[in-house]
């Protein structure tokens, strides 16, 4: 990610170099586009000062021996790159690049003056997805977390943070984009594996479901090692700082996105969750997408029929939150569920 407008600013001042770049670093990483020295065989080797460049205790502009990712050339370099030799077939482009600019005497040089953005990790990036960037929590996670993470979630966590309870020890929170509600609903469709809401059902130990729903469970589409470390990094931290004392494994055996709709399954009956704790994030928007439904909690005689999009509810399962799912009567209704310490 690297902000070009910002970078051609900065060399514009910085006259006469022959190939220049931006440091780029891997958030939180010392993984970045340049080499600070050579070892004997050519290959990398890290200099004494490419710590502190990367981390831009020393900032300035540097000759290096090597650089990758993104760069400017001089127009006065076009010349003499015209019958740059090819190299050898094992190195990567870049590599014989940078040394036959080595061989020619053209200087590389690396800047972080200004910081010019960011290096992303792209060596396990499945493009097989329709939305290949929701699987990225693991390679890239603070991409992911400016992408689809509410803008409002760590407000949640300060310790004067006023939290939202509906109904008695029903709890919600800002989680989710709108875009990641999008592109996980897109997934889903996308898959079409809708169950048939019956009671039988393979997918699960038993092959058998007391409460079934249309739904597509998260690892039918690949997505359920995403979804727990979603659980553990940001369902987590809110459900311990709510329901305070407990800390379980936060384990989910049970993960999966429910579709209503009057014309095939508009509501659920009243159920226990098989969890410790549940979450239910809201996919759509109600009085838009969809009209009716919502979550009533029998025992507190309380509904929740206002979820707004991206918004999680957290609830304890098992013996005291019985609940149902509220009648759909136009539209889609989209949720995202997981029985979390089954």
């Amino acid at each position: 990610m690297v902000k070009i407008y910002e970078f051609i600013k900065i060399t514009s001042v910085i006259l006469y170099r022959t190939v220049i770049a931006p440091l780029l670093v891997r958030h939180n990483e010392i993984w970045s586009n340049f080499w600070g020295a050579l070892s004997n065989d050519g290959y990398y080797e890290r200099s004494d000062d490419y710590i502190d460049i990367v981390e831009y205790v020393k900032k300035g502009l540097w000759n290096v021996p090597h650089i990758t990712s993104a760069y400017l050339i001089n127009g006065s370099c076009i010349d003499q790159l015209q019958d740059i030799y090819v190299g050898e077939i094992e190195l990567s482009f870049e590599m014989n690049f940078a040394k036959n600019l080595r061989y020619k005497g053209i200087f590389m040089y690396i800047t972080n003056i200004k910081n010019s953005g960011y290096l992303v990790n792209n060596e396990n990036f499945d493009i097989s997805h329709i939305h290949n960037d929701l699987w990225q929590i693991f390679d890239n996670e603070y991409n992911w977390r400016k992408r689809y993470i509410h803008i409002n979630y760590s407000q949640s966590l300060e310790p004067d943070a006023v939290t939202d309870m509906p109904c008695n020890d029903v709890v919600r929170f800002p989680v989710f984009t709108e875009l990641f509600c999008d592109h996980l609903v897109e997934e889903m469709e996308n898959s079409g594996q809708w169950s048939a809401g019956k009671n039988k059902d393979d997918r699960i130990s038993g092959g058998y479901e007391n409460v079934p729903t249309v739904d597509i469970h998260m690892n039918q589409i690949g997505f359920e090692d995403v979804w727990l470390q979603f659980i553990r990094l940001y369902a987590r931290p809110l459900q311990r700082k709510v329901f305070i004392g407990y800390k379980g494994e936060d384990t989910s055996l049970m993960n999966f996105v429910v579709r209503y709709k009057p014309t095939e399954q508009p509501l659920l009956k009243p159920h226990h969750d098989a969890s410790t704790w549940s979450i239910n994030v809201a996919l759509n928007r109600i009085g838009v997408d969809f009209t009716g439904g919502g979550t009533r909690f029998v025992r507190q005689n309380c509904s929740v029929t206002d979820a707004k999009k991206g918004w999680m509810l957290i609830h304890p399962g098992r013996l005291t939150h019985y609940h149902e799912g509220l009648k759909v009567t136009s539209g889609t209704r989209y949720i995202a569920v997981s029985f979390v310490d089954p």
